[in-house]
């Protein structure tokens, strides 16, 4: 049984290789039950909640994520997501891995993103807008990086300090950003727009949004969670990681509930992304919209690529 902390997880997770490694796992599919997400008490501040994802390959691997979320954290100055993944194998039970959870969940979540903008993003794209200074800003802008040329990277937060941390962080990886000041401004120029934040409340409109924008929804993963209006929904073309998860975040499940999408309104999920049974983006002025939740499978593909490699 060997352990990953963060810094090895990030070093066998370079984008190039779990992009692929997800879309070869979209292709080939795996065994994912329904995640549990659970309410967890907190007398000492906002309730938490625990999900748990497991996922297997029968004969080859099992997985199980556990994370916390934990809202009120980010007023005590601590992560608000924590999680851990254990891999056992498939053919006998045995433990082989324990991985920095955090780390792994931050890499494949913005992997996925990028799987996604590789069909849904214009191939001209230039101008990504990342809006959310958190744990997964950084790794959205570098890992959609990956996939498109982009020449202006901006990062919008609601602090501009921590704006400019991420700017930062993405300067050591070799990468020129710099910080949103005029969040409306930039939306209506970007080409493409990741928002992974807490939002409860809509944050993007969808009247910014300029024909051929391509939208990535990350952050708001409950039902009272919105980053984009129902403007946003209506006038876009719609993508999900996976539907049954997806169609729960408020980003859907709020305008399928006041009848202004329908769940027939879903184009396709990344399985059928990758598989090419959808074949994405349509037009050039076309609205793509991408909503993620997290799905188990993409978890599974990032702990047997570093089993692998570590193997």
């Amino acid at each position: 049984m060997q352990m990953f902390d963060a810094a090895a997880v990030r070093a066998a997770l370079p984008w190039p290789g779990l992009i692929a490694a997800l879309e070869e796992m979209f292709a080939r599919g795996a065994d994912v039950p329904q995640r549990q997400s659970l309410t967890i008490a907190n007398p000492k501040g906002d309730d938490g909640t625990l999900l748990l994802m497991p996922a297997w390959i029968g004969g080859d691997s099992i997985g199980v994520k556990a994370v916390t979320f934990f809202p009120g954290n980010t007023a005590l100055g601590l992560a608000t997501i924590n999680a851990a993944y254990l891999l056992f194998d498939g053919a006998d039970g045995r433990l082989k891995g324990v991985y920095e959870g955090d780390e792994l969940t931050v890499r494949r979540t913005a992997a996925a993103s990028a799987v996604a903008a590789k069909r849904l993003a214009r191939a001209d794209a230039r101008h990504l807008l990342v809006v959310g200074t958190g744990q997964l800003s950084a790794n959205m802008a570098a890992a959609h990086a990956s996939v498109r040329a982009f020449t202006r990277i901006e990062i919008y937060g609601r602090s501009p300090d921590k704006a400019a941390q991420v700017v930062a962080a993405l300067a050591e990886e070799g990468l020129t950003a710099q910080v949103c000041e005029d969040l409306a401004a930039s939306a209506a120029a970007a080409d493409v727009i990741s928002c992974c934040t807490s939002a409860t409340q809509p944050v993007v409109r969808g009247a910014w949004l300029k024909p051929g924008a391509h939208l990535d929804l990350v952050g708001a993963f409950k039902g009272d969670m919105r980053e984009a209006d129902d403007e946003a929904v209506r006038r876009a073309s719609l993508f999900v990681d996976l539907r049954p998860g997806a169609i729960l975040a408020g980003d859907l499940a709020q305008p399928l509930a006041a009848g202004i999408i329908a769940e027939s309104d879903i184009r396709a999920d990344l399985k059928e992304l990758v598989t090419g049974a959808h074949p994405g983006r349509t037009g050039e002025d076309e609205i793509t919209l991408f909503k993620s939740v997290g799905y188990a499978l993409e978890d599974l593909a990032a702990a047997r690529l570093i089993a692998g490699q570590a193997g």
